[in-house]
């Protein structure tokens, strides 16, 4: 699945990260913020950051960047959410 194809798909079949990634793209940050923080390790905590960093909140981001094991994204917003969701696809393809 690319991530075109994600966006033009309904939610509900998609693993929980990119759940709340597709929420986020189709402009609901907050129904993304509640799919993302049900789950507190992994891929989720990494999208968790991700929506924290968006909302401004560095601190929170960067908790949740450490719960997800990853550094604190130093590109746009736009480019960390197409690096996310390519990642998290291609994790599903391999």
């Amino acid at each position: 699945m690319t991530v075109e194809e994600m966006m033009a798909s309904k939610p509900e079949g998609l693993p929980r990260a990119l759940r709340a990634l597709w929420h986020d793209a189709h402009g609901d940050w907050n129904a993304a913020h509640e799919v993302a923080q049900v789950e507190e390790f992994g891929d989720c905590a990494w999208v968790h950051a991700y929506l924290h960093r968006k909302e401004g909140d560095e601190g929170n981001a960067g908790y949740w960047y450490g719960r997800a094991g990853k550094s604190v994204f130093r590109g746009s917003l736009e480019e960390e959410w197409r690096f996310i969701a390519e990642s998290l696809l291609a994790l599903r393809i391999g």
